[in-house]
């Protein structure tokens, strides 16, 4: 409880049904970790690694700023509200994630399969979050600071 796991290297570690409660997973590196059934703090937590398929993950509310996510599996994942900002989810598999109020300030999402101007449309963003080139920024971002909030004019 409490951990403060903020740029671990969490690499292929396994934290199957730990108690997360609190913890802070800023910038930590997930690829490969096994953190299926760990309880966060709002949520039953299962954190996709590079190459896993957690299908359905609850990463509802999750702190994941700067976390290293590419090639994830993150089909049909609940996102709602997560903190993914600065996160690396270059190759992530995207398809059905629920983005709503996700915080994509500043996250690289080249090349993420199945992305959809509909789950853009539903998230937060800024000029600095990379996004696939079929895909466009959507509007409301460029009146958001890079915490999502609004920016004074």
């Amino acid at each position: 409880m409490g951990a403060r796991l903020a740029g671990a290297d969490l690499r292929a570690a396994s934290l199957r049904g730990a108690l997360l409660v609190g913890a802070d997973l800023s910038g930590a590196d997930l690829r490969d970790a096994d953190l299926i059934g760990a309880a966060s703090e709002l949520t039953r937590a299962r954190v996709p690694g590079r190459g896993k398929d957690h299908r359905g993950a609850d990463l509802m509310g999750a702190r994941l700023a700067g976390a290293d996510l590419r090639a994830a599996s993150l089909r049909g994942a609940l996102l709602v509200g997560a903190d993914l900002s600065g996160a690396n989810l270059r190759d992530a598999d995207l398809i059905g994630a629920d983005l709503r109020g996700a915080d994509l300030a500043g996250a690289d999402l080249t090349g993420a399969l199945f992305l959809t101007q509909a789950q853009l449309n539903a998230a937060r963003g800024n000029t600095a979050t990379t996004l696939p080139p079929s895909l466009e920024r959507p509007a409301h971002w460029a009146r958001e600071g890079s915490a999502g909030g609004v920016v004074d004019a």
